[in-house]
């Protein structure tokens, strides 16, 4: 069961309601920043684990003082649509609501998952449209930190993240090649125990790291979860595939 850290309590609380009810995701993001991007990207991630839990969800984008751009910015990240939920810092309706916000900010009332910032170390989201690498880049440096721990997304991290994603794409596209072979149980409930652990990125990543050089899997296996684990990462791994070698 998909469970998330209340901000306002520090207690899991359920993310899903009962009998699969559509839950409202409420990104609230007032500036166009990476800490900005970096709340619209954690609803991203809890609208995805809903959805691969069976519930549907409904994304909203309140209090953006430039909500334009920063859907495009988001957008560029990967970030699926987000409706517009008005200036209000809580959506009514029917149904439970989920609000992610920046760290520090002021709690709506209802569940509500709090990110911590980013440290851009003058990484400016400007330069997306100069390097079409960047988003796929920063969306993955951002995920290495749980969301409740501040991020430094410096040249460094910037410099790690690419070189991974270009390993495991060229990887994804060579095992592609190979005759396909189910995930395996044991690494299944691996990955929804971490993105069902308050949406735990980095303990995805890990998995993946053990099973890009795990010696006992086929490579069709390997494939198989890496394209099940992007479900809920949205980095594009399998990107690649068809591409000349």
């Amino acid at each position: 069961m998909l469970r998330i850290i209340d901000a306002r309590t520090q207690k899991p609380t359920s993310a899903a309601p009962a009998r699969r009810a559509p839950t409202r995701v409420v990104a609230h993001a007032p500036g166009r920043d990476t800490t900005g991007l970096r709340v619209l990207l954690v609803a991203d991630l809890l609208v995805r684990a809903l959805e691969l839990d069976g519930t549907p969800a409904w994304a909203l984008l309140t209090g953006a003082e430039d909500g334009t751009r920063l859907r495009a910015d988001a957008a560029a990240l990967g970030v699926r649509p987000f409706e517009d939920g008005g200036a209000a810092g809580s959506v009514p309706g029917t149904g439970q609501a989920v609000y992610v916000v920046r760290q520090g900010g002021a709690a709506p009332d209802g569940a509500t998952v709090a990110v911590a910032p980013v440290d851009a170390a003058g990484q400016d989201i400007e330069g997306f449209d100069d390097d079409p690498a960047a988003p796929d880049a920063v969306r993955l440096a951002l995920l290495e930190r749980h969301h409740h721990a501040r991020v430094e997304l410096d040249a460094s991290a910037l410099g790690d993240a690419r070189d991974t994603l270009t390993r495991w794409r060229r990887a994804v596209a060579a095992w592609a090649r190979q005759p396909s072979r189910p995930v395996p149980g044991e690494v299944r409930d691996q990955l929804r125990a971490a993105w069902e652990d308050d949406l735990d990125a980095p303990g995805v990543l890990s998995v993946l790291r053990r099973v890009e050089t795990d010696p006992d899997l086929p490579d069709g296996a390997r494939f198989e979860i890496y394209a099940y684990a992007d479900r809920f990462l949205g980095l594009h791994l399998a990107r690649d595939i068809g591409a000349p070698a």
